[in-house]
């Protein structure tokens, strides 16, 4: 991956290299990887997720 760099404009290439990790969620895997997490802990949390797009979508249902 590589962004070139045009006109001294570090400030947007800079802006463009988070666009594309963030894209390609290679900041996620990298804090991901920092630390073994439990099975049980990854369990929890995708719950957890879940419940929080479930409500999400009922607030949405809700408002129309």
């Amino acid at each position: 991956m590589s962004v070139e760099v045009r006109n001294n404009d570090v400030n947007r290439a800079m802006r463009k290299l988070k666009k594309m990790m963030s894209n390609e969620n290679i900041l996620r895997e990298v804090r991901e990887r920092e630390a073994f997490e439990k099975p049980s802990l990854k369990r929890k949390k995708a719950k957890a997720a879940a419940r929080n797009r479930w409500k999400k979508e009922q607030q949405k249902n809700l408002e129309k």
